[in-house]
Parts: structure tokens; sequence; C-alpha cells
């Protein structure tokens, strides 16, 4: 009878997270090359003919020293630095509101404002003091890049600014920008 055939054990690189086999094609081949001396070597070998064994103890030891201060320091960067499949690294979104004025059927407009919800704002809140002060409609919709925004019936970007400044504290009139002939224009 044959054999069954056994699975093959995948060993990830704990730095970048790709097999060991693919670390030199990721983003941080000399950040995992530390690691790669102390759990495979065999897998490149030409990594360990290099070094004598002073190399090896200092990279060993930064490597520790590292995963020490990682592990003590990294929980706020953590959140900052989000990895994307492949390496890639995700943007963190600009503390910034933006404000569009999107016209349809010729004299209507919808304002749009996007970004509130990066100050801490609930944007279901937010909705209903914008009616409430412009008497207008105002939803909370999704926008075109899955994230939510307001729409407010009307054009009322001349006036926003300032309500928006005066409602919401955490907001500073420097972070808010307008949206005109498709540039983006600081409000200030």
């Amino acid at each position: 009878m044959a054999e069954k055939p056994q699975p093959v054990r995948v060993v990830y690189c704990a730095v970048c997270s790709l097999p060991a086999e693919y670390c030199e094609f990721g983003p941080d081949f000399e950040k995992c090359k530390p690691w790669l001396i102390q759990n495979v070597p065999d897998l490149y070998p030409d990594l360990t003919k290099d070094s004598n064994s002073k190399e090896e103890d200092r990279v060993t030891e930064q490597l520790q020293s590292t995963s020490i201060s990682a592990s003590a320091s990294s929980a706020p960067k953590h959140e900052e630095v989000k990895r994307l499949p492949g390496g890639k690294i995700k943007k963190k979104d600009k503390l910034e509101v933006v404000i569009e004025k999107v016209v349809r059927n010729k004299r209507k407009c919808i304002t749009t404002v996007k970004g509130l919800e990066l100050f801490g704002i609930k944007l279901s809140d937010a909705s209903k003091k914008l009616g409430k002060k412009f008497a207008t409609g105002a939803s909370v919709v999704k926008g075109p890049t899955e994230k939510d925004q307001i729409d407010v019936q009307g054009d009322i970007s001349y006036d926003i600014v300032e309500f928006i400044t005066e409602t919401w504290h955490d907001v500073p009139e420097t972070a808010i920008f307008f949206i005109e002939d498709g540039k983006k224009v600081p409000a200030a």
C-alpha cells in the first residue's frame, strides 16, 4: 500500500507574517533577517555565512530588545499602522472634515459633510442638529468609498463652518475643507 502524504508544516515569519520562504519578497526583509537567522538558518544559508558569532550575538540581542520594547510600546502603534494583504500599509485617515456641494436637477443641491466621525462625533446626532439648524432634511448615507457621510438638502456651505466649530469644539476651523471645482480648499 502507498503511504498517506503528510501535510507540509509552513513556518511563518513573526515580523512580516509571510511564509519564511517568501520573506525576501516582502516589504521588510531587512527587519526579517535577524528572525530568519535565529529561527530558520537552513532556509537562507547566505545570511549565516556572512555573519560571525559576534554579529549573531548582536542580532539576537537586538531582536530580543526589540521584541521586549515592541510588546511594551506597540499597543498604540498597532492601531495606527495596519497591514493589508501583501504587506502594504494602510494609511491612517487624516483628521479633516470635507464639505462638498453637489448640484442635482439644475437648481437643487446637496451639501455633503465627510469626516466628522474622525473627531468622535456621532453622525446620527450631527445630522439631526444640522437638519434642525438649517430647517432642511439631513441623513447619514454611505458614500462612494463605503464610509458614512451626512447629506444635507440645500446649499448650506456658507454657514456650516461656523456651525460645526461652535457646536463641536473638538473640530478646529483649520481642519475643515471645501471641495470646489475638484480641488480641496481650506475653509479658514
